[in-house]
């Protein structure tokens, strides 16, 4: 049986479902409120220069072939990604500095000079996140919520690690490892999903466990191609893609969905309706109050910096970061205080390092990120020169030189932008933080009360990230098919 079906929201997760759904013969019509389809994971030009505004490394590149797949398509047509060796360069105040390699024997070696005992705990870490991984995907990361268990489910339980599962993420760290530099550098994957790892559960370490296992990598041309790729291929299967059509509001009847509604006026006739947005937004289309996500319960924004680099930096790695003296307080300005840090650490991804098509001829991109709050009160232009301060002073503590100095072009994103542009409650990025196993795990469901209506994407279940929004789209995809094509 085929369906109509109306996608709202054209990022990674709506595109991916589009996908999915046009393949298996479904009348699929996704409208983007913006000019350019992707959500987070969008490109910015300037002078030659190429950026991604959004995430800047994946993780499990199966999932993204089981996509490409699903459609008949091969990811290797459409994507050239590379394994980034070493993933990273951190480095400390007192500088000290290391490279994050995810080849073992060298890792190895680097826990070593770092701390001798630090080795074992390493591979006591390997083998937890191994257990809560063979956990994951076969019960969080392949169904729906509010799936009853099958035979999978319940044979996957026999790997849940009765001990450091449930824990505090920061303690379990404490355990595993002696030095304060592996302390610090594990403790900073909780931000992976806008989380602090003084309050997330210790369920977390699955995250740098996977990027250990299946590594760093990037695509050639930035990861801006991954949307074009998918756009292509939903086209290709007949699904329509339309920009710049803002949905206002879902028409439904009786429980059931019937319509997406256009801010132009507009109409969509659906069987079906997947929203592939924040969803604390989903009660205001269906006609009910203003988005709540207060700002207790928001997950971490950023203040984004994009800088075209007139000459090269070649000791600079693909990806760097500069963390603050005192994590802990760090976290506390954030989470307690609302309050850009005073120290912050900061993150800089050079994709010019490891593909110079992204640069005209000289020079580098750089992508600069340091933690910020999804407030509720605006972010204004004394804060940015503030934030900016701060970054910088941060740099020029680890040993990089003044950007400012250098710079061709320089474009910032703060919360309130990345709120406007996005609509996410204070420019929250993942939606609700991952504090407590409650939150961590259980997030609103694909399939809604509402017949015919259902979430994807990072906000939703399983959770942010990009390999984890392409499992949404297939978790809702499948229900779908499931619930609606009898």
């Amino acid at each position: 049986m085929s369906l109509r079906v109306a996608i709202i929201g054209g990022g990674l997760g709506g595109l991916a479902t589009a996908v999915r759904l046009s393949a298996a013969g479904h009348m699929v019509t996704l409208c983007e409120a913006g000019p350019a389809f992707g959500g987070k994971m969008n490109r910015w030009q300037t002078q030659g220069y190429t950026f991604d505004t959004g995430p800047s490394l994946i993780t499990m590149p199966h999932v993204f072939e089981e996509t490409f797949k699903a459609a008949g398509a091969r990811m290797e047509d459409h994507l050239e990604l590379v394994r980034l060796e070493p993933v990273a360069e951190y480095i400390w105040p007192d500088g000290t500095r290391f490279e994050h390699s995810t080849n073992l024997p060298h890792w190895l070696d680097v826990l070593r000079a770092l701390e001798p005992r630090d080795a074992d705990g390493f591979l006591r870490f390997l083998e937890l996140g191994a257990r809560l991984f063979e956990l994951s995907s076969e019960t969080f990361l392949r169904r729906g919520m509010d799936q009853p268990p099958d035979w999978r489910t319940i044979k996957a339980l026999r790997h849940f690690p009765l001990r450091n599962a449930w824990g505090n993420y920061d303690k379990v760290v404490r355990s595993l490892f002696r030095s304060p530099y592996l302390r610090q550098m594990f403790n900073r994957y909780p931000t992976y999903v806008g989380s602090s790892p003084f309050r997330s559960p210790a369920t977390l370490l699955v995250i740098p466990y996977l990027e250990h296992a299946y590594g760093g990598w990037f695509v050639k041309g930035g990861l801006y191609r991954i949307v074009e790729a998918l756009a292509g291929v939903a086209r290709e299967k007949g699904a329509t893609l339309l920009a710049n059509a803002p949905v206002a509001r879902i028409g439904h009847e009786r429980g059931r969905v019937k319509s997406v509604h256009l801010a132009d006026g507009g109409s969509i006739n659906a069987d079906v309706v997947v929203m592939n947005g924040d969803a604390s937004f989903l009660n205001q289309l269906l006609g009910g109050d203003e988005p709540t996500l207060p700002p207790e319960r928001r997950s971490m924004s950023g203040f984004l910096t994009l800088a075209a680099m007139r000459n090269d930096m070649p000791n600079l790695h693909h990806h760097t970061v500069c963390f603050s003296a005192d994590y802990q307080r760090e976290f506390s300005q954030i989470f307690d205080d609302g309050e850009f840090p005073e120290d912050p650490t900061v993150y800089v991804n050079a994709p010019s390092r490891s593909d110079r098509g992204v640069v005209p001829g000289q020079g580098e991109t750089l992508f600069i990120m340091a933690n910020a709050p999804a407030r509720a009160e605006p972010w204004d232009e004394a804060m940015t020169r503030t934030a900016w301060q701060r970054v910088v002073g941060r740099l020029a503590r680890s040993g990089l030189p003044d950007l400012r100095e250098d710079a061709m072009a320089i474009d910032h994103w703060t919360p309130r932008r990345i709120g406007a542009s996005y609509r996410m409650p204070g420019g929250a990025i993942y939606g609700a933080h991952s504090h407590g196993w409650r939150n961590a795990f259980i997030r609103p469901a694909n399939r809604q009360r509402t017949r015919g209506l259902y979430l994807v994407g990072g906000s939703s279940h399983p959770g942010g990230g990009t390999p984890t929004v392409l499992l949404s789209a297939k978790i809702t995809s499948s229900l779908i098919e499931k619930h609606e094509s009898a």
